[in-house]
């Protein structure tokens, strides 16, 4: 056999061999079944917003709450009028709105020290359609912050907070009232305060200017409301119906917890922390404080004017404000009945009786 049939030969050997394989790749390739699809990619959901409360409600809350302590913590033991005039300077430094916001502002720093309450809005805030909803929901109604587990017990911690410091002003109101009649023993009490008019207006010109917070506090209370620092309060539930200062401040903090309660938004937070039945109670405390000292000329009655209208009056707005309740008043002293001397009951037995009419 020549050469050229041998490459001939081996050529069509080739092709036999490259059909075979071509024919088995199509046949094990047609009993085969086709490869499953690439996984479907699952984008996860966005993470909710972080909680988020405005710079300036966190600086109303300080502020209010630094205004409690000190206004709590005056002393009656007064030994001149200037003491006097600094204890009235300190009640008087504060200006009805901005308090009654910064009432409410620090009512949502307590709500948000509630490990259930929070947790309870942040599984809303989850989800954006949710989320959404809630917050028109509350911005239209605070009352809605209610429905959230954790929600009486949050009420529990505003109650007991925002009341109990309002308590504490109250009672020192009560001493401070009470010193202005036993500071009466002392001759310097009873001269005439020097410059009537300019405490007066210095008076008003305080209730006219918001409280100022401090820097470290406002520190503390902003890690609170984030959840970063706790303010070392104890949960405990209180029932429903709750007063307005605490369904808003429950409603501020549920929107923060929702991420809804940042600058941006100051201006509907504004909105829903009004309480005209606080505010009203509060400028009624100004008016009767100005009266108070527009007739007040002894030192004494300074006294008297800053325990019954500013301390008494502000603790007892913000102790019903909060739904707290204030101490029963002790019952008036029993009226005594006089005492029948010799000669009244000479004269009764003295007395003659009219003879009876005679019979015709």
């Amino acid at each position: 056999m020549g050469k050229f049939s041998i490459m001939r030969s081996f050529s069509r050997t080739r092709v036999v061999l490259t059909t075979t394989i071509v024919a088995l790749t199509a046949m094990i390739a047609a009993c085969s079944s086709p490869p499953p699809p690439p996984p479907p990619v699952v984008q996860a959901p966005p993470p909710p917003p972080p909680i988020t409360l405005s710079s300036t409600v966190v600086e109303r809350a300080s502020a209010f709450r630094g205004y409690m302590a000190r206004a709590g913590a005056v002393s009656p033991t007064f030994q001149n009028g200037e003491q006097i005039q600094a204890s009235l300077k300190l009640g008087a430094a504060y200006e009805t709105k901005s308090f009654m916001n910064g009432a409410v502002a620090y009512a949502a720093v307590l709500a948000l020290q509630d490990p259930t309450f929070v947790a309870s809005v942040r599984e809303v805030a989850a989800n954006p359609t949710q989320r959404q909803e809630m917050i028109n929901n509350i911005f239209s109604n605070p009352s809605y912050a209610a429905v959230f587990k954790g929600s009486d017990s949050a009420a529990g911690l505003i109650i007991d907070t925002i009341g109990g410091d309002g308590l504490k002003v109250y009672m020192a109101g009560k001493a401070v009232k009470q010193a202005a009649y036993d500071v009466q023993r002392s001759s310097w009490s009873k001269a005439t305060v020097v410059d009537r008019d300019g405490r007066l207006a210095a008076a008003k010109s305080l209730s006219t200017t918001p409280a100022l917070a401090e820097s470290a506090d406002v520190a503390v209370l902003q890690q609170a409301s984030t959840g970063g620092q706790s303010l070392g309060l104890t949960p405990r539930a209180a029932t429903a119906p709750y007063q307005p200062v605490v369904i808003r401040g429950l409603a501020v903090a549920a929107l923060a917890a929702l991420g809804a309660a940042g600058d941006s938004n100051l201006s509907y937070l504004d909105a829903i922390s009004n309480d005209p039945g606080t505010a009203n109670c509060l400028n009624m405390s100004k008016l009767n404080l100005y009266q108070c000292l527009a007739v007040s000329k002894p030192h004494y009655e300074d006294v008297f004017c800053l325990g019954q209208h500013i301390l008494i009056d502000t603790g007892a707005c913000m102790v019903k404000a909060a739904g707290a309740s204030l101490p029963p008043e002790p019952p008036p002293p029993p009226k005594l009945e006089p005492v029948a001397t010799k000669k009244t009951v000479a004269k009764k037995t003295t007395t003659k009786k009219k003879s009876p009419a005679k019979k015709g």
